[in-house]
């Protein structure tokens, strides 16, 4: 795997196609979810992540299921989540969780902590949405002990105490999967990160540059503050949206009316207006690429960067032959430019090796 790691994430949403106003069934979406993962993998992608949500209109309820299925049909890519939701899961059962994937995967998991995008989700689990910070904060200390602890004794505001526990299975060789905390708009989350001195993913897809380096600095400043190195060794990861053609024009045509009727993008500004203040990307494959390499202009140097190619009721064959476009002609040269600009001190993304490798050492 490369110093930088290429891949495409999922929300896992169910839209209909404008053009025949038929939407995927739960199966047909599940199914086809497994299908990008596959492809991902075959072209040579690096990483194939997916959400976790909990109401209509998604339907990864169930990341580790989803995954693990993944895990059992592929050999390379290393799988993770777009969300974990730190607030409403039980920090005991996302430590089992994971650490069974983990090992069924052979190492090939890390996962994104995340409050999630839909407000109702906090009493369906028991909790406050008032609380959403706090439980972030106090659920994932709990994690980064039932990982590293084989005994722990436990007391807190928002869950049963723990006596005498120990988390089964432990995490593979002892170490416990990579944790990168996701988060668009909380700068308590890119404290978090930099606390532990864990990797923070900016899903910056609805937010213009500004915001989004604004985020990232407090996260480097931060990182650095708490002796974890100096700022630019951070582990940054970033998430960007494209829809490819041969040519710009075509892309735009095709793509507009899946963006005009999209929850997320319609009724707000036009598709130009979008793609030139947020990170989607609509054209050639030398235009993706030469706006993913604006990326490190504007953050910095960093170490993971994840494409949003499905959902909004994009046909499955169109999805499929984006993941070729980025297999066959844009991660390539980006790794190639990526790796010519970056200098010698900046950390490779981890993996579960090299996390086994530090921790020997």
């Amino acid at each position: 795997m490369s110093a930088m790691q290429f891949g495409i994430f999922t929300v896992g949403d169910i839209a209909p196609d404008p053009a025949t106003g038929r939407a995927p069934t739960e199966h047909e979406r599940i199914k086809r979810m497994v299908e990008t993962a596959l492809k991902a993998e075959e072209v040579g992608l690096d990483v194939y992540a997916a959400g976790e949500h909990h109401n209509p209109p998604f339907v990864p309820s169930s990341p580790t299921t989803l995954l693990g299925y993944i895990a059992a049909r592929t050999s390379r890519i290393l799988l993770s989540t777009s969300t974990t939701l730190i607030t409403t899961n039980d920090p005991v059962k996302i430590a089992e969780d994971y650490a069974m994937l983990q090992h069924l995967a052979d190492g090939r998991v890390d996962l994104m902590m995340g409050r999630g995008n839909t407000g109702p989700v906090y009493p369906w689990f028991g909790q406050d949405i008032r609380d959403g910070v706090a439980l972030a904060v106090e659920n994932y200390a709990l994690l980064r002990r039932l990982w590293r602890e084989d005994v722990v004794d436990w007391q807190g505001r928002f869950r049963t105490p723990l006596q005498s526990f120990t988390s089964t299975p432990r995490p593979l060789d002892g170490v416990p999967p990579f944790v990168w905390h996701g988060s668009i708009r909380s700068p308590e989350i890119a404290e978090q990160a930099a606390y532990y001195g864990d990797g923070f993913f900016h899903n910056n897809i609805f937010w213009p540059k500004e915001h989004t380096r604004q985020m990232i600095d407090l996260y480097r400043t931060r990182f650095e503050h708490y002796g974890h190195g100096p700022a630019d060794q951070a582990i940054v990861g970033l998430g960007g949206q494209v829809y490819m053609r041969r040519n710009s024009q075509q892309a735009i045509a095709e793509f507009r009316p899946f963006f005009d009727n999209s929850p997320a993008y319609g009724n707000g500004p036009s598709l130009e207006e979008t793609m030139r203040r947020t990170p989607l990307s609509v054209g050639s494959p030398q235009e993706v690429i030469d706006r993913t390499l604006q990326f490190r202009e504007h953050f910095g140097d960093y170490q993971r960067q994840l494409f949003n190619v499905d959902g909004m009721g994009l046909p499955h064959k169109a999805v499929l032959e984006q993941i070729d476009f980025l297999g066959e002609e844009v991660v390539p040269v980006l790794r190639k430019e990526f790796a010519a600009m970056r200098p010698a001190h900046i950390p490779d993304a981890p993996t579960h090796e090299s996390l086994k490798a530090a921790e020997i050492g």
